[in-house]
C-alpha cells in the first residue's frame, strides 16, 4: 500500500490497486461529453507537438480530435454513470436451479497505469436466487466496467458486485485472463504471459462448487 507523498519514481512499475471503486474526483461529471472532448483534443494537440509531429500533415491532422472521441465515446465510456446497462432480470419461472455459465466473453479494457490495452476474456457464473438476466446483459457488464482506465483485479470485482446487485443473491463468481500490453508491448516485453484473477461469492467460495465452474470454463467449445 503506498501513501500520498509516495513518489511516482519510487512507484516505478509496480501494480498499485488502492480500491474496488475507480478513483474519480470531485465533479467529475460537471462538463458535457462535447466540452471534455474539445479539451482533451487540445491536450493530445500539446502532447504530439511536445514530441515534434506535424500536425499540419494530412495523416495527423485529424488524430488529436479522433482520440478525444476516442477517449469519451469509447474506451473510457464506462466512467460514465449514465451509461451503466440496464440489466432487466426476470423471475425463474422455468425453476433452473444449477449453476449457469457465460464464458469467452470479449474484453478490451485499458491498464490505468500506462493507458495501454488490456485484451482478454472473462468467464461468469452464477447460481440463480429466483431472478435470471438475459445472456446478453452479462456481456454488456463486463464492457461497461471493461471500459475504463482499469486495474485488472478492480475490475473482476466490480463485475461480480454488479450482477450480485441484479441478481440479488451473492452466487456469484468471475474469471478472467487477459493480456496486458504494458508487459507484452514495453517494459519487460514478455509476449507470453497473461494474467488470471478471480472473484468468487456466495456458493461460489465452496470448493466444490468453484471446482464445477472451473471445469466448465475449461471445456473447449465447438461449433
Amino acid at each position: 500500500m503506498t501513501n500520498n507523498h509516495t513518489s511516482e519514481d519510487e512507484l516505478g512499475e509496480n501494480h498499485i490497486a488502492t480500491s474496488a471503486q475507480n478513483p474519480m474526483r470531485n465533479g467529475a461529471f460537471e462538463l458535457s461529453d462535447d466540452k471534455k472532448i474539445e479539451l482533451i483534443k487540445k491536450d493530445v494537440e500539446n502532447i504530439l507537438n511536445t514530441l515534434g509531429m506535424d500536425l499540419t500533415d494530412d495523416s495527423l491532422k485529424g488524430t488529436p480530435n479522433r482520440v478525444a472521441k476516442m477517449f469519451v465515446k469509447e474506451i473510457f465510456g464506462g466512467l460514465n454513470p449514465n451509461k451503466k446497462p440496464n440489466s432487466s432480470t426476470f423471475k425463474n419461472n422455468y425453476k433452473y436451479g444449477e449453476m449457469l455459465v457465460e464464458k469467452n466473453i470479449t474484453l478490451y479494457s485499458t491498464c490505468e497505469h500506462h493507458l495501454l490495452p488490456i485484451i482478454g476474456k472473462a468467464h461468469i457464473a452464477y447460481i440463480s436466487n429466483g431472478s435470471v438476466v438475459g445472456l446478453s446483459k452479462m456481456n454488456r457488464i463486463v464492457d461497461y466496467f471493461a471500459k475504463r482506465p482499469q486495474v485488472q483485479e478492480r475490475l473482476t470485482m466490480q463485475i461480480v458486485q454488479e450482477m450480485q446487485n441484479v441478481l440479488n443473491t451473492d452466487d456469484v463468481a468471475c474469471v478472467i485472463d487477459a493480456k496486458h500490453l504494458c508487459v507484452n508491448s514495453r517494459g519487460i516485453r514478455d509476449i507470453e504471459s497473461s494474467t488470471i484473477t478471480s472473484e468468487f461469492g456466495g456458493k461460489f467460495k465452496e470448493e466444490n462448487t468453484r471446482n464445477e465452474f472451473l471445469n466448465y470454463i475449461r471445456l473447449e467449445t465447438k461449433f
